[in-house]
């Protein structure tokens, strides 16, 4: 087993220094799932949830978490990103979210794509609450990570 990298030799919480390692693309996919009963789902379709549109602020919320990552996760390097994206899409028993989030630097990006999945599942379990009390989140996960 390996060491783990935000642990120091005294055991405590480090931030990793990545200043040596060479500037690079890099890119990460994640995708979640909520399940959500019938009823929740035509709702969310004819646009009738008393909040609003679930399936684009759930996007634009996970946009906006991805892009405050490092203020939530205490040893994630802060990072410029140069793309967020993310795409929730109505299935037959509930709504995937798929992300993906690229940057130019010295770290990966999965934290990102990975925060951007679990807090537009959270907007939808959110703005849904009021009507389907039985919604479950699931499958939240790293589909790849790349740099090049």
């Amino acid at each position: 087993m390996s060491k783990l990298s935000h642990i120091n030799s005294d055991g405590k919480a480090n931030m990793v220094d990545v200043g040596d390692k060479p500037q690079q693309v890099r890119t990460a996919v994640a995708s979640g799932f909520i399940q959500l009963e019938k009823e929740t789902i035509r709702l969310i379709n004819e646009s009738l949830i008393k909040k609003g549109d679930v399936i684009t602020i759930a996007e634009i919320a996970g946009i906006q978490a991805a892009k405050e990552t490092s203020r939530l996760i205490p040893l994630c390097h802060p990072l410029q990103l140069t793309k967020v994206e993310v795409k929730a899409t109505v299935k037959t028993n509930g709504v995937e979210v798929v992300s993906l989030t690229k940057c130019i630097g010295q770290t990966g990006v999965e934290m990102e794509a990975l925060t951007a999945v679990n807090i537009a599942l959270l907007t939808i379990y959110d703005m849904c609450k009021a009507v389907d009390k039985q919604m479950t989140m699931s499958n939240i996960k790293l589909i790849s990570k790349e740099k090049i």
